[in-house]
Protein backbone atom coordinates (compact mmCIF):
# COMPACT_ATOMS: atom_id res chain seq x y z
CA UNK A 1 0.00 0.00 0.00
CA UNK A 2 1.25 3.57 -0.95
CA UNK A 3 1.09 5.25 2.30
CA UNK A 4 4.01 8.08 2.41
CA UNK A 5 2.57 11.23 1.83
CA UNK A 6 2.18 12.44 -1.59
CA UNK A 7 3.29 15.54 -3.15
CA UNK A 8 0.56 17.43 -5.43
CA UNK A 9 1.14 20.16 -7.86
CA UNK A 10 -1.18 22.44 -9.21
CA UNK A 11 -1.03 24.95 -11.48
CA UNK A 12 -3.45 27.83 -12.59
CA UNK A 13 -2.88 31.50 -13.82
CA UNK A 14 -3.29 33.37 -10.70
CA UNK A 15 -5.45 33.47 -7.41
CA UNK A 16 -7.80 36.11 -7.74
CA UNK A 17 -11.34 35.09 -6.34
CA UNK A 18 -13.04 32.88 -8.47
CA UNK A 19 -14.36 29.25 -8.91
CA UNK A 20 -11.08 27.52 -10.47
CA UNK A 21 -9.13 29.66 -7.59
CA UNK A 22 -11.51 28.71 -4.72
CA UNK A 23 -11.53 24.98 -5.54
CA UNK A 24 -7.52 25.27 -6.11
CA UNK A 25 -7.04 26.72 -2.42
CA UNK A 26 -10.17 24.01 -1.22
CA UNK A 27 -7.89 21.07 -2.20
CA UNK A 28 -4.80 22.26 -1.13
CA UNK A 29 -6.47 22.75 2.49
CA UNK A 30 -7.51 18.86 2.29
CA UNK A 31 -3.70 18.15 1.09
CA UNK A 32 -2.64 19.92 3.95
CA UNK A 33 -4.46 18.64 6.51
CA UNK A 34 -4.00 15.27 5.38
CA UNK A 35 -0.23 15.31 5.96
CA UNK A 36 0.35 15.25 2.06
CA UNK A 37 2.56 18.22 0.39
CA UNK A 38 0.45 20.88 -1.66
CA UNK A 39 2.78 23.30 -4.13
CA UNK A 40 0.44 25.68 -6.05
CA UNK A 41 2.21 27.42 -9.73
CA UNK A 42 0.40 30.58 -9.74
CA UNK A 43 0.35 34.48 -10.32
CA UNK A 44 -0.19 36.21 -7.16
CA UNK A 45 -3.99 37.33 -6.06
CA UNK A 46 -6.12 37.43 -2.65
CA UNK A 47 -5.63 34.03 -2.23
CA UNK A 48 -1.23 33.73 -2.08
CA UNK A 49 -1.50 34.70 1.90
CA UNK A 50 -4.10 32.36 2.68
CA UNK A 51 -2.68 29.70 0.83
CA UNK A 52 0.75 30.34 3.01
CA UNK A 53 -0.91 30.49 6.30
CA UNK A 54 -2.44 27.24 5.83
CA UNK A 55 1.11 25.39 4.94
CA UNK A 56 0.48 25.28 1.14
CA UNK A 57 3.94 26.31 -1.04
CA UNK A 58 2.65 29.00 -3.26
CA UNK A 59 5.69 29.55 -6.38
CA UNK A 60 4.23 32.69 -7.84
CA UNK A 61 5.12 32.20 -11.71
CA UNK A 62 2.51 34.04 -14.38
CA UNK A 63 2.10 30.45 -15.89
CA UNK A 64 -1.42 32.10 -17.41
CA UNK A 65 0.57 35.40 -18.80
CA UNK A 66 -1.04 35.04 -22.38
CA UNK A 67 2.44 35.00 -24.90
CA UNK A 68 4.63 31.96 -26.53
CA UNK A 69 7.53 33.57 -23.84
CA UNK A 70 5.26 31.79 -21.08
CA UNK A 71 6.06 28.15 -22.67
CA UNK A 72 9.84 28.90 -23.94
CA UNK A 73 10.18 30.49 -20.25
CA UNK A 74 8.36 28.05 -18.27
CA UNK A 75 8.24 24.47 -19.43
CA UNK A 76 11.77 23.97 -18.84
CA UNK A 77 11.49 25.51 -15.57
CA UNK A 78 8.30 23.71 -14.75
CA UNK A 79 9.67 20.47 -15.70
CA UNK A 80 12.79 20.58 -13.51
CA UNK A 81 10.52 21.86 -10.36
CA UNK A 82 8.51 18.22 -10.92
CA UNK A 83 11.65 16.39 -11.52
CA UNK A 84 13.58 17.80 -8.00
CA UNK A 85 10.37 17.47 -5.89
CA UNK A 86 9.54 14.17 -7.13
CA UNK A 87 6.19 15.15 -7.87
CA UNK A 88 3.31 12.46 -7.26
CA UNK A 89 0.71 14.06 -8.44
CA UNK A 90 0.52 17.10 -12.06
CA UNK A 91 -3.18 18.91 -11.27
CA UNK A 92 -3.73 21.12 -14.51
CA UNK A 93 -6.81 23.98 -14.05
CA UNK A 94 -6.56 26.16 -16.89
CA UNK A 95 -5.72 26.22 -20.72
CA UNK A 96 -2.47 28.31 -20.63
CA UNK A 97 -0.62 26.80 -17.62
CA UNK A 98 -2.14 23.70 -18.55
CA UNK A 99 -0.18 23.48 -21.98
CA UNK A 100 3.06 24.49 -19.89
CA UNK A 101 2.76 21.51 -17.65
CA UNK A 102 1.90 19.31 -19.87
CA UNK A 103 4.71 20.16 -22.06
CA UNK A 104 6.92 19.87 -19.30
CA UNK A 105 5.73 16.51 -18.14
CA UNK A 106 5.69 15.08 -21.50
CA UNK A 107 9.49 16.22 -21.35
CA UNK A 108 10.11 13.95 -18.76
CA UNK A 109 11.03 10.26 -18.92
CA UNK A 110 7.72 8.13 -19.04
CA UNK A 111 8.82 5.99 -15.95
CA UNK A 112 9.64 9.15 -13.88
CA UNK A 113 6.42 11.44 -14.57
CA UNK A 114 3.91 12.50 -12.37
CA UNK A 115 0.68 11.49 -12.24
CA UNK A 116 -1.43 14.05 -14.94
CA UNK A 117 -4.82 14.92 -14.00
CA UNK A 118 -6.92 17.74 -15.40
CA UNK A 119 -10.13 19.85 -14.57
CA UNK A 120 -12.45 20.83 -17.06
CA UNK A 121 -13.91 23.84 -15.29
CA UNK A 122 -16.13 25.23 -18.49
CA UNK A 123 -17.52 25.24 -21.77
CA UNK A 124 -14.22 26.05 -23.15
CA UNK A 125 -14.41 27.42 -26.81
CA UNK A 126 -13.80 24.08 -28.98
CA UNK A 127 -10.51 24.18 -30.57
CA UNK A 128 -6.89 22.50 -30.33
CA UNK A 129 -5.88 24.94 -27.85
CA UNK A 130 -8.83 23.97 -25.08
CA UNK A 131 -8.03 20.22 -25.78
CA UNK A 132 -5.22 20.27 -23.51
CA UNK A 133 -7.54 19.80 -20.93
CA UNK A 134 -8.59 16.56 -22.20
CA UNK A 135 -5.29 15.39 -22.17
CA UNK A 136 -4.98 14.31 -18.43
CA UNK A 137 -4.56 10.65 -17.36
CA UNK A 138 -8.03 11.66 -15.57
CA UNK A 139 -10.18 14.01 -16.58
CA UNK A 140 -12.13 15.78 -13.73
CA UNK A 141 -15.55 17.17 -15.28
CA UNK A 142 -17.19 19.72 -12.71
CA UNK A 143 -20.26 18.10 -13.48
CA UNK A 144 -22.51 15.52 -16.03
CA UNK A 145 -23.20 18.32 -18.12
CA UNK A 146 -19.52 18.90 -18.46
CA UNK A 147 -18.99 15.66 -19.19
CA UNK A 148 -21.53 15.17 -22.20
CA UNK A 149 -19.53 18.41 -23.04
CA UNK A 150 -16.41 16.72 -23.53
CA UNK A 151 -17.27 13.55 -24.99
CA UNK A 152 -19.45 15.46 -27.61
CA UNK A 153 -16.61 17.60 -28.68
CA UNK A 154 -13.38 15.79 -27.97
CA UNK A 155 -14.75 11.96 -29.15
CA UNK A 156 -11.05 10.64 -29.22
CA UNK A 157 -11.53 11.19 -25.24
CA UNK A 158 -11.71 7.68 -23.39
CA UNK A 159 -14.63 7.75 -21.24
CA UNK A 160 -13.23 6.06 -18.44
CA UNK A 161 -10.85 8.37 -18.12
CA UNK A 162 -13.39 10.60 -17.17
CA UNK A 163 -14.64 11.38 -13.68
CA UNK A 164 -17.52 13.57 -12.11
CA UNK A 165 -16.49 15.18 -9.20
CA UNK A 166 -18.76 18.50 -8.48
CA UNK A 167 -17.73 21.32 -6.97
CA UNK A 168 -19.00 21.36 -3.27
CA UNK A 169 -20.33 23.95 -0.47
CA UNK A 170 -19.68 23.73 3.19
CA UNK A 171 -23.25 23.43 4.66
CA UNK A 172 -22.35 24.81 8.18
CA UNK A 173 -21.46 27.68 6.33
CA UNK A 174 -24.75 28.13 4.60
CA UNK A 175 -26.81 25.89 7.31
CA UNK A 176 -30.76 25.87 5.99
CA UNK A 177 -32.84 28.84 7.85
CA UNK A 178 -29.95 31.37 8.31
CA UNK A 179 -30.74 34.84 8.25
CA UNK A 180 -28.56 37.85 8.36
CA UNK A 181 -28.32 40.07 11.74
CA UNK A 182 -30.24 42.92 12.66
CA UNK A 183 -27.06 45.39 11.90
CA UNK A 184 -26.38 44.09 8.22
CA UNK A 185 -29.66 44.98 7.45
CA UNK A 186 -29.16 48.10 8.88
CA UNK A 187 -26.05 48.90 7.09
CA UNK A 188 -27.93 47.48 3.98
CA UNK A 189 -30.89 49.69 3.74
CA UNK A 190 -28.27 52.90 4.54
CA UNK A 191 -26.99 51.68 1.25
CA UNK A 192 -30.09 50.76 -0.57
CA UNK A 193 -33.35 52.29 1.04
CA UNK A 194 -34.92 51.43 -1.58
CA UNK A 195 -35.00 47.94 -0.60
CA UNK A 196 -36.70 48.51 2.49
CA UNK A 197 -40.02 46.83 2.69
CA UNK A 198 -39.75 44.89 -0.70
CA UNK A 199 -39.18 41.20 -1.36
CA UNK A 200 -36.36 40.40 -3.47
CA UNK A 201 -35.66 38.82 -6.15
CA UNK A 202 -32.48 38.24 -6.48
CA UNK A 203 -29.79 37.57 -10.04
CA UNK A 204 -26.08 36.92 -8.50
CA UNK A 205 -23.88 37.04 -11.55
CA UNK A 206 -21.45 39.06 -12.88
CA UNK A 207 -22.91 41.79 -15.29
CA UNK A 208 -22.48 40.34 -18.59
CA UNK A 209 -24.94 39.35 -21.83
CA UNK A 210 -25.36 35.85 -21.34
CA UNK A 211 -26.08 35.60 -17.58
CA UNK A 212 -29.45 37.01 -18.52
CA UNK A 213 -30.19 40.46 -16.91
CA UNK A 214 -32.43 41.29 -19.62
CA UNK A 215 -34.08 38.28 -19.71
CA UNK A 216 -35.26 39.61 -16.42
CA UNK A 217 -35.84 43.15 -16.98
CA UNK A 218 -38.09 41.50 -19.80
CA UNK A 219 -40.99 40.20 -17.47
CA UNK A 220 -39.99 42.36 -14.92
CA UNK A 221 -42.59 45.70 -15.57
CA UNK A 222 -45.78 43.11 -15.67
CA UNK A 223 -44.08 41.32 -12.20
CA UNK A 224 -44.25 44.48 -10.28
CA UNK A 225 -47.62 45.54 -12.05
CA UNK A 226 -48.84 42.39 -9.92
CA UNK A 227 -46.57 42.76 -7.00
CA UNK A 228 -45.71 46.33 -6.53
CA UNK A 229 -43.25 45.42 -3.38
CA UNK A 230 -41.19 43.24 -5.74
CA UNK A 231 -37.97 44.63 -5.77
CA UNK A 232 -35.06 42.79 -8.18
CA UNK A 233 -31.32 43.16 -7.21
CA UNK A 234 -28.92 42.29 -9.77
CA UNK A 235 -25.92 41.60 -7.99
CA UNK A 236 -22.65 41.77 -9.71
CA UNK A 237 -19.67 43.79 -10.99
CA UNK A 238 -18.51 44.11 -14.55
CA UNK A 239 -15.32 45.19 -16.44
CA UNK A 240 -14.73 47.95 -18.96
CA UNK A 241 -15.57 45.64 -21.44
CA UNK A 242 -19.01 45.37 -20.52
CA UNK A 243 -19.62 49.15 -20.11
CA UNK A 244 -21.82 49.14 -23.06
CA UNK A 245 -24.25 46.27 -21.67
CA UNK A 246 -24.37 47.79 -18.23
CA UNK A 247 -25.78 51.33 -19.78
CA UNK A 248 -28.26 49.07 -21.84
CA UNK A 249 -29.64 47.66 -18.60
CA UNK A 250 -29.34 51.01 -17.00
CA UNK A 251 -31.49 52.28 -20.04
CA UNK A 252 -33.81 49.31 -20.38
CA UNK A 253 -34.58 50.46 -16.67
CA UNK A 254 -34.92 53.84 -16.98
CA UNK A 255 -37.60 52.98 -20.37
CA UNK A 256 -39.74 50.87 -18.08
CA UNK A 257 -40.01 53.18 -14.66
CA UNK A 258 -38.11 50.26 -13.01
CA UNK A 259 -36.29 52.87 -11.45
CA UNK A 260 -37.49 52.54 -8.04
CA UNK A 261 -38.12 48.42 -8.61
CA UNK A 262 -34.54 46.93 -9.92
CA UNK A 263 -30.94 47.81 -7.97
CA UNK A 264 -27.48 47.41 -9.22
CA UNK A 265 -25.53 46.28 -6.28
CA UNK A 266 -22.01 45.48 -7.52
CA UNK A 267 -19.68 43.04 -6.42
CA UNK A 268 -20.81 42.04 -2.71
CA UNK A 269 -18.60 39.95 0.04
CA UNK A 270 -21.92 39.70 1.57
CA UNK A 271 -24.11 37.56 -0.75
CA UNK A 272 -24.77 34.58 1.70
CA UNK A 273 -27.08 37.27 3.59
CA UNK A 274 -28.42 38.66 0.03
CA UNK A 275 -29.11 34.98 -0.59
CA UNK A 276 -30.43 34.52 2.82
CA UNK A 277 -32.74 37.22 2.87
CA UNK A 278 -34.36 36.79 -0.46
CA UNK A 279 -37.66 35.68 -1.52
CA UNK A 280 -36.16 33.61 -4.80
CA UNK A 281 -32.93 33.77 -6.25
CA UNK A 282 -32.65 33.38 -10.38
CA UNK A 283 -30.16 31.80 -12.36
CA UNK A 284 -31.11 32.62 -16.25
CA UNK A 285 -27.35 32.35 -17.68
CA UNK A 286 -28.59 31.72 -21.48
CA UNK A 287 -25.53 29.77 -21.96
CA UNK A 288 -25.38 26.68 -20.01
CA UNK A 289 -23.58 26.87 -16.18
CA UNK A 290 -20.57 24.44 -15.69
CA UNK A 291 -21.72 24.44 -12.13
CA UNK A 292 -23.55 27.00 -10.54
CA UNK A 293 -22.14 27.69 -7.37
CA UNK A 294 -24.14 30.48 -6.00
CA UNK A 295 -27.52 28.51 -6.51
CA UNK A 296 -26.24 25.57 -4.60
CA UNK A 297 -25.88 28.18 -1.78
CA UNK A 298 -28.97 29.54 -2.03
CA UNK A 299 -30.40 25.85 -2.27
CA UNK A 300 -28.89 25.13 0.88
CA UNK A 301 -29.81 28.27 2.48
CA UNK A 302 -33.27 27.18 1.93
CA UNK A 303 -34.44 30.17 -0.60
CA UNK A 304 -36.02 28.94 -3.39
CA UNK A 305 -34.59 29.21 -6.92
CA UNK A 306 -35.69 29.34 -10.20
CA UNK A 307 -33.54 28.46 -12.81
CA UNK A 308 -33.07 28.01 -16.69
CA UNK A 309 -32.28 23.88 -17.33
CA UNK A 310 -29.46 23.93 -18.48
CA UNK A 311 -26.00 22.85 -17.25
CA UNK A 312 -24.48 22.30 -14.15
CA UNK A 313 -27.84 24.44 -12.50
CA UNK A 314 -30.14 21.68 -14.12
CA UNK A 315 -28.57 19.23 -12.02
CA UNK A 316 -28.73 20.98 -8.98
CA UNK A 317 -32.83 21.39 -9.48
CA UNK A 318 -33.30 18.03 -10.78
CA UNK A 319 -31.56 16.91 -7.39
CA UNK A 320 -32.77 19.37 -4.91
CA UNK A 321 -35.92 21.70 -6.19
CA UNK A 322 -37.10 20.73 -9.46
CA UNK A 323 -40.24 22.69 -8.87
CA UNK A 324 -37.73 25.77 -9.69
CA UNK A 325 -36.64 24.40 -12.97
CA UNK A 326 -38.24 26.49 -16.50
CA UNK A 327 -36.82 26.02 -19.85
CA UNK A 328 -34.08 27.97 -21.72
CA UNK A 329 -35.57 31.25 -22.80
CA UNK A 330 -39.28 30.23 -21.57
CA UNK A 331 -39.96 33.64 -20.09
CA UNK A 332 -43.60 33.22 -19.52
CA UNK A 333 -42.80 30.32 -17.98
CA UNK A 334 -39.83 32.45 -16.37
CA UNK A 335 -42.62 35.10 -15.30
CA UNK A 336 -45.22 32.60 -13.81
CA UNK A 337 -42.55 31.02 -11.45
CA UNK A 338 -41.47 34.22 -9.93
CA UNK A 339 -45.19 35.52 -9.53
CA UNK A 340 -45.45 31.83 -7.67
CA UNK A 341 -42.39 32.68 -4.98
CA UNK A 342 -43.90 36.11 -4.89
CA UNK A 343 -47.23 34.36 -4.12
CA UNK A 344 -46.77 31.94 -1.84
CA UNK A 345 -47.71 28.98 -4.10
CA UNK A 346 -44.33 27.63 -5.02
CA UNK A 347 -43.40 24.93 -2.89
CA UNK A 348 -40.83 25.53 -0.37
CA UNK A 349 -36.91 24.00 -0.10
CA UNK A 350 -37.63 20.65 1.73
CA UNK A 351 -34.59 18.87 0.25
CA UNK A 352 -31.04 18.69 2.18
CA UNK A 353 -28.30 19.58 0.38
CA UNK A 354 -26.89 16.10 -1.28
CA UNK A 355 -23.76 14.72 0.02
CA UNK A 356 -22.10 14.71 -3.41
CA UNK A 357 -22.78 18.54 -3.55
CA UNK A 358 -20.59 19.30 -0.21
CA UNK A 359 -17.55 20.18 0.36
CA UNK A 360 -16.13 17.40 2.10
CA UNK A 361 -17.07 15.01 -0.54
CA UNK A 362 -14.94 17.08 -3.81
CA UNK A 363 -12.09 17.12 -1.31
CA UNK A 364 -12.05 13.76 -0.27
CA UNK A 365 -13.24 12.15 -3.42
CA UNK A 366 -10.40 14.81 -4.95
CA UNK A 367 -7.77 13.06 -2.83
CA UNK A 368 -8.66 9.60 -2.89
CA UNK A 369 -8.79 10.17 -6.45
CA UNK A 370 -4.66 11.47 -6.16
CA UNK A 371 -4.38 8.17 -3.66
CA UNK A 372 -5.24 5.51 -6.49
CA UNK A 373 -3.09 7.51 -9.81
CA UNK A 374 -0.14 7.85 -7.56
CA UNK A 375 -0.56 3.42 -6.30
CA UNK A 376 -0.42 2.66 -9.90
CA UNK A 377 2.50 1.13 -10.95
CA UNK A 378 2.22 1.08 -14.66
CA UNK A 379 4.10 3.30 -16.77
CA UNK A 380 1.72 6.03 -18.22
Amino acid sequence: MHARPLTVVQMLPALHSGGVERGTVEIAEALVAAGHRAIVIADGGRYADHLRAIGAEWIPWPVGKKSLATLWRFVPKVRDLLMRERVDILHLRSRLPAWVGYLAWRRIPPALRPRLVTTVHGFYSVNRYSAVMTRGETVICVSEAIRRYVLRHYPRTDPARLVVIPRGIDPTAYPRGYRPDPDWFTQWYAQFPETRGKRWVTLPARLTRWKGQAELLTVWREIVARHPDAHALLVGGYDARRRDYVAELQQTIRAHGLENHVTLTGDRPDLKNILAASTVVLSLSTDPEAFGRTTLEALALGTRVVGYHHGGVAEQLAAIYPEGSVAVGDQTALARQIRAALDGTLPPVTQPLPERFTLAAMQHETLALYRRLAERVESP
